[in-house]
């Protein structure tokens, strides 16, 4: 099964230059999905004026250098690693989806591209990918879906409990990737109408998935490396997004500031720290 290309076998009954249509299609779906949803929620406005905003409260100039560094450090870590994850199930729920689906969706352009016929056979390492991919999108997102989102005791959330729009990527990336592996299971063990049904079930779920991006949150994706950069850039010059400075509440001069602290507080308050900080993580 790890070594079959399914698209290969399909192309039989449909042409390569049909399943390359598709995907352009898929594409130009995800680019529009994006854009519109760019203009609904004007995300772009919002980032430029709240850059503009930051520059007028800067503390200090930000070089090229700095900015590149935060950027490097921004992809290393919201991007590749997703570090804003405080908790750890969640994060590796999140890197599984995350990376099985770059392999999937990157084995099937080049699988569809390069070697959708039987004449023009695949390497073996392509088609253990697609198929690696797809089971790491299943592992991260079904625990995520059963174990991670389903939290009754604080959130009331049950498994069968469907949210909508807040659910229809995660659902779209599970039913793709879950009959894209029984559409290739199926085809190896030469069921033909069962493997037919599940390929129409495939193509129907990626449809669904790259179609819906204005409505789903896979749009989300793409703002929030740009949101943390831009996080980055404003502690850096010293705007912090407009927010009050960090204060050390023991500093005479801030206690002379504001003279309520060591009224309430005494002249040597404790360090309280970050209260979000004082429970683990447990919850979504």
């Amino acid at each position: 099964m790890f070594t079959n290309n399914p698209f290969a076998e399909m192309s039989a009954l449909i042409p390569a230059s049909v399943m390359q249509g598709y995907v352009v299609l898929m594409i130009l779906l995800v680019i529009g999905g994006t854009v519109l949803d760019m203009r609904h929620k004007q995300s772009a406005k919002y980032f430029f004026e709240n850059s503009k905003k930051a520059q007028k409260n800067a503390k200090r100039k930000v070089g090229g250098g700095k900015k590149a560094w935060l950027a490097t450090k921004t992809v290393t870590n919201e991007v590749l690693t997703s570090s804003e994850f405080c908790n750890s199930r969640r994060r590796l729920s999140h890197l599984l989806t995350m990376y099985g689906f770059i392999l999937f969706v990157v084995t099937t352009a080049i699988l569809i591209f390069s070697h959708a016929s039987p004449e023009a056979s695949a390497p073996t390492v392509v088609t253990l990918l697609w198929h690696l991919g797809a089971l790491m999108l299943c592992g991260g997102g079904y625990w995520f879906w059963f174990s991670i989102r389903v939290d009754v005791a604080s959130e009331g959330v049950k498994w069968n409990q469907f949210n909508g729009r807040g659910d229809l990527f995660i659902l779209g990336l599970l039913s793709t990737a879950t009959f894209g592996l029984l559409w290739s299971f199926t085809q190896t063990l030469g069921a033909g109408s069962l493997s037919m049904f599940f390929f129409v079930i495939f193509i129907l779920s990626s449809t669904v998935l790259f179609g819906s991006v204005y409505w789903s949150k896979f749009a989300h994706m793409f703002f929030k490396p740009a949101a943390a950069f831009q996080k980055k850039v404003a502690q850096a010059d010293g705007s912090n997004e407009n927010l009050p400075a960090d204060f050390d509440l023991s500093d005479p001069e801030v206690q002379a500031r504001f003279p309520d602290i060591p009224e309430y507080m005494g002249a040597n308050p404790p360090n309280m720290g970050l209260g979000i900080k004082r429970e683990a993580p447990r919850h979504f």
